[in-house]
Parts: structure tokens; sequence; C-alpha cells
């Protein structure tokens, strides 16, 4: 949470240019937390690696759990959420564009700016930590440079800074909301143009997408209920999802639970398994025993689709490209009416005339950005395009298998248009396909608009950004 303490003033004037110093000394040995933290932000800038892999794999290496893995993942996390802001906080006081920052130095200094901008960790605590750091990763004189640094950092608060640094919210509103929630202006322009909303609304998105999420669990139908996985895990059943839990943020590894472990339970946002179970809602006249997952990987809707109709004495086809995701989907679905296909879901050489088919194609991942924090900075706009000629692809792809009178489901975790509307606009013109009323899908969720599709949101579900569409094949 941010710690707002009035600060002096800015002092004025750059800082001297960083200067490579000699041989480094070895890192400091007593802040385990802080070090883990920095080899995750490392391993995200060299690798484009995913922090919420990369991390739990170090805590369990390094063996910090309590109060030292909690920091670890609030600095790791925090800092990959927080980056836009902190680069323009670093930029504005060093006088250098980020850029021009030695690179380890620059994942140290985001991470003391952080510290000072968004945790109640004291000034005097995070500026001594972040220069000890830089001193032993990268020498006395950048050292040196990286004190002025937070110093000047630490005159002012977050919301000092957001003012100083962001466009006017008068004249430019999705701008200077961007910056304050962290995000870069094209994402918010894109929830901006989902929501019809530059103001109240965009605000509240952008700030529950930038908060730290819950965990959520999804309960195996057949095995155990939500109520039963609720009290083993000390969570709550989740409000809309009948089998769901949810988990308090910073709960620990949810892979580590139990139920997880032994396969009784998955960790899946509760958005996703509302999209999942909305396949399974429309009526069918006739058979209802083949269904079909033609992105499947890596395997949470699979699981739980799978389940389904495994009590119901049907079959699961999952398709996916990826070997590797492949044999994730089958260790999420053994023991389940499930064949798993390596194949691209465009041309999956499957007989036609499945009874249900889900889409869960590939997006930009606008909606999961909470989940993901490094990736709103990785992605680009120039992604949504071909992504957007992939999705249709796939969905065209998907109503061909559907048999007449049979139901399929389009899924994405975006809230971009181009990824929603216009994708559904597209094939619903192409393939004579009738869009049905997404929100009776969605039984007991409130706020989900005019129709006929549904789109979740963080602000207002607590789910991620799921995007929903139900098609019925002529």
């Amino acid at each position: 949470m941010n710690d707002h303490r009035p600060r002096r003033p800015s002092r004025p004037g750059g800082s001297r240019p960083p200067q490579r110093g000699k041989t480094p000394a070895r890192p400091p040995e007593q802040d385990p937390a802080r070090m883990a933290a920095l080899e995750t932000l490392r391993a995200v800038r060299e690798r484009d690696a995913y922090a919420n892999l990369t991390l739990p794999g170090l805590l369990r290496k390094r063996k910090l759990d309590g109060r030292d893995a909690g920091l670890a993942t609030e600095l790791a996390y925090g800092t990959c959420r927080a980056t836009g802001l902190l680069d323009a906080v670093i930029a504005d006081c060093s006088g250098r564009d980020v850029s021009e920052v030695d690179p380890t130095t620059l994942d140290v200094l985001r991470m003391g700016v952080y510290q000072l901008l968004r945790t109640r960790i004291p000034d005097h605590a995070a500026v001594a930590s972040t220069v000890d750091i830089v001193r032993g990763e990268a020498g006395s004189k950048l050292a040196g440079f990286a004190n002025a640094v937070m110093r000047r950092a630490s005159e002012r608060d977050e919301q000092e800074w957001v003012e100083r640094l962001a466009p006017a919210r008068d004249t430019d509103p999705v701008g200077h909301l961007a910056l304050r929630h962290a995000h870069p202006r094209w994402v918010a322009q894109a929830f901006a143009d989902a929501l019809g909303d530059t103001g109240g609304g965009l605000a509240a998105a952008l700030a529950a997408d930038d908060a730290r999420p819950a965990v959520h669990l999804a309960a195996r139908p057949g095995e155990i209920s939500n109520e039963e996985l609720a009290a083993i895990t000390g969570g709550d059943e989740a409000p809309y999802s009948p089998y769901g839990v949810h988990l308090e943020a910073g709960a620990g590894d949810p892979g580590d639970l139990e139920p997880v472990r032994e396969g009784f339970a998955a960790v899946q946002d509760e958005g996703s398994q509302l999209a999942a179970l909305a396949l399974t809602k429309p009526e069918v006249t006739g058979s209802d025993t083949r269904w079909l997952d033609l992105c499947a990987g890596p395997g949470g809707k699979a699981g739980l689709l799978g389940a389904l109709v495994t009590l119901d004495g049907g079959t699961l086809d999952a398709v996916e490209q990826s070997e590797h995701r492949a044999e994730l989907i089958r260790k999420v679905t053994r023991d389940l009416a499930v064949t798993v296909h390596v194949a691209d879901g465009r041309e999956p050489g499957l007989e036609p005339g499945y009874d249900r088919v889900l889409v869960d194609a590939p997006c930009t991942g606008l909606g999961a950005l909470r989940r993901r924090p490094e990736a709103r900075w990785r992605r680009q706009p120039s992604d949504v395009a071909e992504l957007a000629k992939l999705q249709r692809s796939l969905l065209l792809s998907a109503v061909g298998l559907t048999r007449s009178g049979g139901v399929v489901a389009y899924v994405v975790c975006s809230p971009h248009l181009s990824e929603t509307d216009g994708v559904i606009s597209d094939v619903v013109r192409r393939s004579g396909a009738e869009l049905l009323d997404a929100r009776e899908a969605f039984p007991g969720v409130p706020d989900l608009g005019d129709g006929p599709t549904v789109q979740l949101w963080p602000h207002l579900h607590g789910t991620d950004a799921m995007f929903c569409a139900l098609l019925r094949v002529p």
C-alpha cells in the first residue's frame, strides 16, 4: 500500500552520470529477499522469463519462507507491475533516459523506487539497501549514482510524482490514468474503448488491474466440492463459480497445497472457470457427449470440461500445437475421458460433428495483466492484428467442426475490441452462425452489460478481464 508521507520539495539539477566501477564485490548476503527479487527481475529482462514462474523456484532453492518470501514476492511482482511509473521517476531523478542506465543498476533502482513509492519500508532502509546492492553488483561509482537517484526519488510520494510527471487529467484523461496506475497508454486506451469510459470506470478498472490479485482455485467436479476445498485450504467459496475457491494474495505457493498436488484442484482464475462453464449452459438437441477444446494448452479449461463430460459419459478431444503443452494437458486430464491431439487448431484433422466446442484462443492477455506483472510492458500494439487474424481462423475452424445445432464458445483473456467484438462480428457474418445471449450462461453474475457477449472485469467481478461469446451453428 502507498504511504503518503509529506516530503521535501525536489532539489533542482541532475545527478552525476553513471560510470562503470571496478570488479563488483559479492552481493550482500544479509538481504536474501531483495536478492531473490533482483534475480527475478534480471531473468525477466535478460531471458523474457515470467516472474510468476521464476520466483517460486528461487524461493524454494534459497529456502525462503515467511516474511522473507513475502518481501521477495512483493518486490519482484510489484516492481514488474509498476515498471513504467518507476522508469518515469528514475528518468526524472537522473536526468537521462533509462535506456542509458546500466541494466543491472536499473533493475536495482526500479526495486528501490518501488519500495519508496508503494511500500511502508522506511526511506532510509530503501535507500541504504538499494545502494548496497548496486555497490555489490556494479561497483562504488554506480552506487554513488544510485544514492543520488534514490534520494531525489524519496523527496516525493507516489501521488506527487504522478502529478509532476503524468499528462494533465483534464486534457488527456487516458494518459493521466495510464501513468497513475502503471499501464502503457495503449493498454489503458484499449480498456477505455471496451468500457466506453475515460473517467471513474476506467480509473477503477486500471486500479484493480494494478493490484495484487487473490489466488483462485477450481475444485475438480466429481472429486471434491468447493466447500470441501475451501475448508481444506482455509479459503472462501467463490461468489459465482460453483467450483471456485479464493485464497488471500500472498498465501504462499498454491502448487504446494495438497489438493492441487493430488490433482483434486487446480489454480484457475474464476473468470476462466465461468467462461469454460458457459459452453455447457445452452441446450442442444440430440446427442451431447462429444466435446472439443480446440486450443487446450496448458489444460486448465480442458481439466474442468473433461471432468464434467466424463461424469456424463462423454468424451473431450483436446488440441494443442506444442508437444510440451500437450504433455501438460495429459497430466492435468489423467484419468479423464480426454484425448490429446498435437495439431494446429486451424486444421486439426479431426472428424467434424462435435456437440460443443471451446475456442480459448491465443490472445494479447491484456485481461490477465494483474497475474502476469511483466506482460503489460512486453506486449505491443502491433501484436493485436496478427492475433486477431489467428483468432478468426480458429473460430471459423471450430464452427466447421461443430454439428448443426451445436454450440461454440469463443473465449479470450482480453478486452481489446479487435480481439472480441471485431472477431465475433466477422465470423458471424462469414459463417452464418447465430450469436446467442451469453449473459444467460453466467447465472448470478452481475454487471454484464447489454450483451449479447460477456466481458468480465477485475473491478466489477474480481476476475481477470475474460471475454466470452456463444455461437449456435446453423
